[in-house]
């Protein structure tokens, strides 16, 4: 096994919409319960629903040595480094384009996914909002359809709402999200920008093309992942995101069948792998918090075996 598989993080293993409680209470995940008895729980993360980064990526950067706080890892610069874009100087922020859905009462952010953008159609948003980017002193890199980086001095410090908390959500909600938005400069010039993107994008050729496709247009975008580049100072472990979308958009007969394709394979090779001797770690995380498990100490197997037993499973996941 290599040794990465041997730490499996597992994102969105419980989540609190009522649909999906009523779907995690029908799970049967024999691996997971078996992998459970032989391992045993670290300390439980202290975030909540409300942290402005999940718990996945909390205990990614902290499984990497990272330090830092919530809302401020510096996920972009890692990113842009793994596309190839020289991310050592500078601060970093992620521009997810997205589609602002407006309801009866809120606006939500859809699954950018759901865009429906290829490299090409992308470029040309990308290059129609450069401009606006540009004029008040940022640098922009295109990198992938759903990723575009901003650099500037101004993103360093400055807390963002993962992109993971926003998708469904009441964007209104996570805009102000800060403890006081007055006390970093960049907050009010990045919300200027996402209104300057929008009045822009509203009658744009580009979404005309979209519109009549039957498409959603792409109408404004996401900041996320904000700060300077910092080192790996560990292996980071396998994460595992089948879970990811189907409980972003609350598709929860896929999220249930994700979980039995989850506990039929990386869970059952990772409790092969304990069976064999070999040290694994396996971190779950909800929306709430995140719960680590490892090996055992000599001795406390039979304890822990009891602890965790089959009727323990459920609350565990619920506690998430």
């Amino acid at each position: 096994m290599h040794p990465a598989h041997q730490q499996l993080l597992i994102p969105f293993a419980a989540v609190l919409a009522p649909a999906g409680r009523q779907a995690l209470s029908s799970l049967s995940l024999p691996n997971l319960q078996a992998l459970l008895a032989r391992l045993q729980a670290g300390p439980r993360d202290a975030a909540d629903e409300r942290s402005l980064s999940p718990p996945h990526e909390n205990a990614l950067a902290h499984a990497l040595g990272w330090r830092a706080a919530d809302g401020l890892w510096p996920w972009a610069a890692r990113q842009a480094a793994a596309d190839g874009l020289d991310s050592r100087h500078g601060a970093w922020g992620l521009l997810t384009p997205a589609h602002w859905h407006l309801g009866s009462q809120q606006l939500n952010l859809i699954d950018p996914e759901a865009l429906i953008l290829d490299a090409s159609s992308s470029r040309a948003f990308f290059e129609a909002v450069r401009t606006l980017f540009e004029s008040q002193g940022f640098v922009l890199h295109w990198a992938a359809p759903l990723r575009w980086y901003a650099v500037h001095d101004s993103l360093a410090g400055l807390p963002c709402a993962s992109l993971d908390r926003v998708i469904g959500r009441n964007v209104d909600a996570w805009l102000g999200s800060h403890p006081d938005p007055h006390q970093h400069p960049a907050l009010a010039a990045i919300r200027r920008l996402q209104a300057e993107v929008q009045m822009l994008l509203y009658t744009h050729s580009l979404n005309d093309e979209r519109e009549a496709r039957g498409w959603p247009a792409l109408n404004s975008f996401w900041l996320s992942g904000c700060g300077a580049f910092q080192a790996d100072a560990a292996m980071a472990p396998h994460i595992d995101n089948r879970l990811r979308g189907p409980a972003l958009n609350e598709d929860w007969a896929a999220w249930v069948k994700a979980w039995d394709t989850l506990d039929a394979g990386p869970l059952a090779d990772l409790l092969t792998a304990s069976r064999s001797g070999t040290p694994v770690r396996l971190i779950l995380c909800g929306e709430r918090t995140a719960q680590a498990f490892g090996p055992a100490p000599a001795g406390l197997w039979q304890g822990l075996r009891g602890r965790f037993s089959k009727p323990a499973m459920q609350p565990l996941l619920e506690a998430l």
